[in-house]
């Protein structure tokens, strides 16, 4: 049996990025047979960059909905607001503690949000140790990550053998990142890893034609319609591939390489294959969203489970700093 933990920023509402590379892994992996699954709602994380309540209450009911919606089950598995379970900011303060300055100080996703946001402040800085905190407080054992977040991995592990080694015991589980080969970094619109940081991201929830036009904005080169195209190095095609089937990836692959293909039908191709794809967990989003009260009750029941072992653990841990 395996322990596996994910969470997702509720920063925004889900976009493609972030369903191939974190939400739909993670579903599949709690559905094989033995996994015990806890996958969380990170509201805390998203003050960072949102300090307007009613728009993060908003985000979150997005996230929550988009996991429902692709059948997250959330009878065998924990499914909370990480915000409803205190036990996170105080196991994060506890850890800081044990937390290099220079180790955070490295970070990489910190350093390139520092390059390009204005609002650059202290939540930031320590995000590694609030997400380590996530981790430990359920002795989750394999975290599924993009390449991006291997480093916060290692950070975590590194933080937790730091406590371990002061107590001379194994207090925390040392968990183990997960990446997908195939699905390391999506590619956002503009080539860049898809993230709402950056507004490069695909919303498949957006109504049919607004969905549209964010996929006819997606760059491509000034090769001419009559000439070959090389498919490793266009966008449309390297976001198109990670959801066609092989045949329907090698068909649009020979037809680049054949001319007389346009970057424009090739952008269509995607629209329809997303609308067709992504057709039945439309409709359940949009379900959710306009049904609060399932919503809630479903958060509800994972948050009573998530408090409940996340005490068990906080207690653990405060009997080693001398608290209990």
């Amino acid at each position: 049996m395996a322990r596996i933990l994910t969470g997702i920023q509720s920063s925004g509402r889900p976009h493609l990025g972030n369903i191939l590379g974190a939400i739909k892994p993670a579903i599949d992996l709690s559905k094989q047979p033995g996994n015990e699954s806890f996958l969380f709602i990170a509201d805390l994380h998203s003050l960072t960059t949102i300090k307007d309540g009613p728009m993060r209450r908003e985000f979150t009911r997005a996230v929550a909905a988009t996991w429902l919606a692709f059948g997250l089950d959330t009878t065998k598995n924990t499914f909370w607001r990480q915000s409803r379970v205190v036990e996170h900011t105080e196991l994060a303060w506890h850890l800081c503690c044990f937390t290099p300055f220079p180790m955070l100080n490295n970070a990489t996703s910190f350093k390139e949000k520092a390059d390009k946001l204005s609002d650059v402040n202290a939540g930031l800085f320590v995000y590694p140790v609030l997400q380590a905190a996530d981790i430990l407080l359920y002795d989750a054992e394999i975290i599924p990550v993009g390449k991006d977040q291997r480093q916060h991995i290692e950070m975590t592990r590194d933080i937790a053998s730091a406590f371990n080694r002061q107590y001379n015991e194994d207090v925390f589980v040392l968990p183990e990142a997960r990446i997908d080969d195939r699905l390391m970094t999506i590619p956002g619109i503009d080539g860049q890893k898809m993230s709402k940081s950056y507004n490069n991201y695909i919303d498949i929830f957006l109504p049919a034609n607004e969905l549209y036009k964010v996929i006819k904005k997606i760059k491509s080169d000034s090769t001419p319609l009559d000439e070959p195209k090389n498919p490793d190095t266009d966008i449309t095609f390297q976001i198109y591939s990670l959801l066609a089937s092989d045949e329907q990836t090698g068909e649009m692959r020979r037809l680049y390489e054949g001319g007389n293909y346009g970057y424009g039908t090739a952008k269509k191709a995607l629209y329809e294959l997303i609308i067709e794809q992504y057709a039945p967990v439309r409709e359940r989003f949009d379900y959710y969203m306009a049904n609060n009260d399932a919503l809630e009750t479903e958060l509800r029941t994972g948050e009573e489970k998530a408090s409940a072992i996340a005490r068990r653990t906080l207690a653990r841990v405060r009997e080693k700093l001398g608290y209990n």
